[in-house]
């Protein structure tokens, strides 16, 4: 009970002080803040990488057209990727699952009756919907007699229906697909966000042949999809892909590769690398503010040790042990630094929540970052309160009183 008194005594100085307990806080209230934001973009990317991994399929391999870069979008000018090149993959890589190929053409015009939109084209292959995971909500899938008959048919990705059709259904009705008049054969299931950022649901799919030769007029594809039987293998699959291809290519060193490789690790480096940068400076501004909040911490209390000499003196006279002074520094300087972090939790979720309306930064509050915030801060306040406790429990009472 004697030692909550004390502390209490402490704490009735900072109320009575109240600019001083300010700027003593404000360093810690910074920091703290840049903490709690740090920690919710870290756990923002953490799921926005597990969400582009499933999206992209975590037992995925792409193989796309063009080289040079590490990453989607295909180089539609490309066009060394052939179909013949899907089958070898079906034949001579071991632990494929299925293999399934993509013609794709970008910004095509989208027409129902008075309604307009654009949108990328894909002509697939029969075995897409299992290869992608990617079921229709309404209407019915693309089917190998679709492909035999170069069926002029297409699904709807969730964006293009709302921007054809509203809510209204459009299973049935016919639209015009740049030159071509497609019949409406079903909805794809919402997808989301694609890989690199974009919206995977503003997309329309149909049968492979018919786009290759109907709408987009040429004899390559443009990325080709392995699915694994096992994923711990991904690394020795896409070592024996690059191989093959090089091969079936002609390509040998120096020659840049023709075609890229992507799987869900680069995937998630990516994602990483958009926020690494922000999260480094971030961090950064935290340790500084917290290191220069308990420098100012420490010489403000210093300060108020000398202010306070005779109150020390006299404490001391009346029975008050050095024990007692100590705690009582020391609770003034855990209470200002626990009350920074109460102010500067709150300071950054109100800063969480604005990046999450305005900006396309992933955040997500977490119960992580107020544990870290009264671990820094009781950190904080002991070990930059103890050089003014001890000089405070170490004056004299004949000394103070003079």
């Amino acid at each position: 009970m004697k030692l909550l008194r004390t502390a209490w005594d402490g704490m009735r100085f900072l109320g009575s002080n109240k600019l001083r307990a300010f700027f003593m806080m404000a360093g810690t209230m910074v920091g703290i803040t840049a903490l709690t934001v740090i920690i919710a973009i870290g756990k923002g990317t953490e799921e926005r990488i597990a969400q582009r991994i499933q999206n992209f399929g975590p037992n995925a391999i792409m193989l796309i057209s063009g080289g040079g870069r590490d990453m989607p979008p295909p180089d539609l000018s490309v066009t060394t990727l052939k179909l013949p090149d899907a089958e070898a993959i079906r034949q001579e890589i071991a632990g494929v699952r299925l293999v399934t190929t993509t013609a794709m053409k970008r910004q095509v015009t989208m027409q129902y009756q008075g309604s307009e939109t654009m949108a990328m084209v894909w002509a697939v292959d029969a075995e897409w919907h299992e290869a992608w995971s990617w079921d229709v909500v309404e209407g019915e899938p693309l089917t190998a007699e679709d492909m035999g008959s170069l069926a002029k048919v297409c699904l709807l990705g969730n964006t293009v229906r709302k921007e054809l059709f509203g809510s209204a259904s459009p299973t049935g009705e016919y639209i015009q697909v740049g030159n071509l008049r497609c019949l409406v054969k079903g909805v794809l299931a919402t997808r989301g966000a694609s890989p690199m950022g974009d919206d995977f649901d503003n997309r329309i799919v149909m049968p492979l042949t018919t786009g290759m030769r109907r709408l987009m007029n040429q004899d390559h594809v443009n990325q080709i999809r392995l699915v694994l039987t096992d994923p711990g293998n991904m690394s020795a699959v896409v070592s024996s892909l690059r191989s093959l291809m090089r091969q079936r290519h002609h390509i040998t060193p120096p020659e840049e590769d023709d075609f890229r490789v992507v799987s869900p690790l680069a995937i998630a480096d990516l994602a990483r690398g958009s926020s690494r940068t922000l999260s480094i400076l971030l961090m950064a501004l935290a340790a500084l503010s917290l290191v220069v909040g308990g420098v100012i911490l420490m010489n403000i209390l210093l300060i108020s040790v000398d202010d306070r000499k005779r109150e020390i003196g006299l404490r001391r006279a009346i029975g008050a042990r050095r024990r007692d002074i100590l705690v009582q520094f020391l609770a003034e300087a855990l209470a200002v630094t626990l009350l920074g972090m109460v102010l500067g939790t709150l300071l950054g979720l109100a800063i969480i929540l604005v990046l999450g309306r305005f900006t396309p930064l992933p955040v997500v509050i977490s119960w992580e970052s107020v544990l870290l915030a009264v671990v820094f801060a009781l950190l904080v306040g002991t070990f930059f309160g103890v050089q003014p406790a001890r000089k405070a429990a170490g004056l004299k009472p004949v000394e103070a009183l003079r």
